[in-house]
Order: C-alpha cells, then sequence, then structure tokens
C-alpha cells in the first residue's frame, strides 16, 4: 500500500502537483492518465523518490518515502523512466543485471543469475542475451529494459514489491504493448506486487487497469474504477472530446471511440 498526503510539487511560480492525497493498494494495476503537463511524470518522481515534494508526505504501508534511502527503496521499488538509453556497448545481459545491482557488492550470486535469465525469458529477449544493446531496435531495447526493472524485484518476498513505469509502452508495436500489459497482469497474481505506471492511451487504461487516476492542471479529477473515471464528462473537461463508450459483451472492458 502507498499513501499520498496532500503531495504538491511547487517549481518556482508553477504548481506541478497540487494537494494530492490518495491510497494505492498493492495487487492492482494502478494507472496514472491525463493531458500533457497534467503531472504524471511528476507525480512517478515523486513516488520513486526522484525528486521531493513541496510539501506532503508519501508512505510505503507504514514507513515514510524521504526516511527511506535509494539503497533500501532499490531492493524492493524498480522505475522505468521515459529515458532509459545507454551510451555505452553493453551486452544485453550486462543491462539485464544492472537491475540487479542492489542486491549483490561484487559478484552477482546464483540467485542474481537466475532473476536475469527468468526475466529475460518471460520478455522473450533470452535470444538477444549476448547481442550488443545498442544495436537493437528501439521495440528490442524496450523490451530489454521491461526486463532489467522486473529482475531488480522479481522474487515474491513476504513485503511488498512496487513496479513504477512512465510511459513503458514507447517505441512498442501494437502487438507488444498488448503483450507487455497482459504480462504486468500476470504478475500481478502475487498480490504483493504494485503497478503503478503512466500511459497515454486511453482504451489500454480502460482495458488493464485495476485503478485509474485522471490529472489535470496538477489535480486530481477523478480516482476509481475504469467505468468511474473514464465518462464522457470527463473526458470532455480533460481533453475537450466527447467519446463513445462501448463496453464489450465479452470482456467487460470499456472503449472510447472518438469521432
Amino acid at each position: 500500500m502507498i499513501q499520498l498526503e496532500n503531495i504538491s510539487v511547487k517549481v518556482r511560480n508553477k504548481v506541478l502537483l497540487d494537494s494530492i492525497s490518495l491510497r494505492l493498494e498493492s495487487g492492482k494495476m494502478n494507472l496514472i492518465i491525463g493531458p500533457n503537463g497534467a503531472g504524471k511524470s511528476t507525480l512517478i518522481k515523486i513516488l520513486s523518490k526522484q525528486i521531493y515534494p513541496s510539501a506532503g508526505n508519501v508512505f510505503f504501508e507504514d514507513q515514510e518515502l524521504r526516511k527511506l534511502s535509494l539503497e533500501q527503496l532499490a531492493t524492493f521499488r524498480a522505475v522505468l523512466s521515459q529515458n532509459s538509453e545507454l551510451a555505452f556497448p553493453l551486452n544485453v545481459n550486462e543491462v539485464v543485471m544492472m537491475g540487479r545491482y542492489p542486491h549483490f557488492k561484487n559478484q552477482p550470486t546464483r540467485h542474481d543469475i537466475q532473476a536475469v535469465e527468468e526475466a529475460m525469458r518471460f520478455f522473450d529477449v533470452w535470444s538477444l542475451v549476448d547481442r550488443n544493446y545498442l544495436t537493437l531496435s528501439g521495440g528490442e531495447k524496450q523490451r530489454v529494459q521491461f526486463a532489467r526493472v522486473l529482475a531488480q524485484i522479481w522474487f515474491p518476498t513476504s513485503s511488498a514489491r512496487y513496479l513504477m513505469l512512465d510511459e513503458p509502452l514507447t517505441f512498442l508495436d501494437i502487438h507488444y504493448q498488448i503483450q507487455f500489459m497482459q504480462q504486468l497482469k500476470t504478475l500481478l497474481t502475487d498480490k504483493s506486487l504494485m503497478v503503478i505506471g503512466v500511459l497515454h492511451d486511453l482504451n489500454l487504461a480502460a482495458r488493464f487497469a485495476d485503478t485509474i487516476l485522471l490529472l489535470t492542471n496538477g489535480k486530481v479529477l477523478a480516482n476509481g474504477s475504469p467505468e468511474e473515471v473514464l465518462t464522457k464528462e470527463n473526458m470532455k473537461t480533460v481533453f475537450q472530446l466527447e467519446p463513445e463508450i462501448i463496453k464489450s459483451e465479452k470482456t467487460g472492458s470499456l472503449y472510447l471511440a472518438f469521432g
């Protein structure tokens, strides 16, 4: 569980986040949507301790985030930022092993090697294990990055694990976008895991989210199930578009058709 209490971020005279309070539950896909500049990436940076709020507190279970060191956080919280480019010619195995750095000092253990292989096989990049990362396509690089962040928190523990993703579907074609979201849902069968992600595709959010947080101008406009958040009124308020909202008889998922 993550609890946010009156989180605000102000840079000079600009308010990026304005008094946000909410509770995020483990075992769920928590997705954040909103227009450009709404504060989505800023919120992910707050939750991952990349930046500090101007006011308010964040709690991971009963621990205050600001009191946790980055070394402590890295053992149970993994983050995929928008820009994960590397400038060095590492092979894919070395890139994914970077996710295990918080868990060993000098040499990876058998446990670390197992986590890397299983994460790579899970995301279907094991065939690339010896390739130079810089020679991969954009989509292949992104899937390798998925393996890296999941390897970091691969093994279930008695405490919660947190996966934070800022626009993770960049560079992926539609097949891999859907496959990745399905893989995350598979991982969430372990109720100790929480996924928090920023998505731009409203229909993927509608299909896969357990809860959706809709931000606009740094404020929470709506927070709840896809049915509660993805309403015509909310879409018109935020995106100045009024979609036709269709519910699949087969899956029960919503689909937003913009005319």
